[in-house]
């Protein structure tokens, strides 16, 4: 029983380690991922390090291209069309049912947060608290949903738009526009209007779709963090 449990710790801490690696870019596109190399490397044995491939794998983020050489996946314009389509799907339904079953209050205050977020975006720091905020608006939408499939699908999601974002130029004028929208959203959820977060959920991620697309078909930035 303990060798099993020890087992899935490293498993899980490979697959926690490499699930970073690929979202940070620092295991790019097409990097191999040799067994033996990545086991030494990341202080397991082979098998813990089979299972959190096969996660990764089951997760997209990478393919094998024989029993033993896996490789990072590429992600590219069409990729990211896709991914929003069911990001689109997934979001806008969970925007009406969170109108439905969540915390009134909760979406007020959240959305009086993202007013203030738009004073501070200026600042390094200032991202870092709006991105957070997005982490812990998303959390509440999931908890007001309270629906394990719709949650199963959008980790998926997410765990795709770290590598996302990473590609995307950081645009002031998109940040602030990303801002507002949250903050409409929010509102909506807080008034119940289920249509209206449902239709601001859909402008936002059309606006962000687009800005991201720019960014990587225009890769004149200097910075490796976008909007979502």
């Amino acid at each position: 029983m303990s060798t099993t449990v020890e087992r899935t710790r490293a498993s899980d801490r490979a697959y926690a380690t490499l699930l970073e690696e690929i979202q940070s870019g620092a295991l790019a596109p097409g990097t191999v991922l040799a067994e033996v190399e990545q086991a030494a490397r990341l202080g397991v044995s082979r098998t813990p390090l089979r299972e959190a491939l096969q996660q990764l794998s089951a997760d997209g983020l990478v393919e094998q291209q024989s029993p033993r050489v896996t490789v990072v996946t590429d992600i590219d314009a069409d990729d990211i069309r896709s991914l929003f389509e069911i990001r689109r799907a997934l979001e806008e339904s969970a925007a009406r049912l969170a109108a439905e079953r969540g915390d009134a209050e909760l979406f007020a205050a959240l959305a009086g947060e993202f007013a203030a977020a738009a004073a501070s975006l200026d600042a390094t720091t200032g991202r870092d608290d709006y991105y957070a905020l997005i982490a812990r608006f998303d959390a509440a939408v999931d908890a007001a949903v309270d629906n394990d499939y719709i949650a199963a699908a959008l980790r998926t999601v997410r765990t795709h738009l770290v590598r996302v974002r990473r590609m995307a130029r950081d645009k002031p004028e998109r940040l602030a526009a990303s801002v507002a929208e949250h903050r409409l959203i929010a509102e909506a959820l807080a008034e119940r209007d289920g249509d209206l977060a449902a239709h601001a959920t859909h402008v936002h991620l059309r606006n962000a779709l687009t800005s991201i697309l720019d960014s990587i078909q225009n890769p004149d930035h200097t910075s490796n963090r976008g909007q979502s």
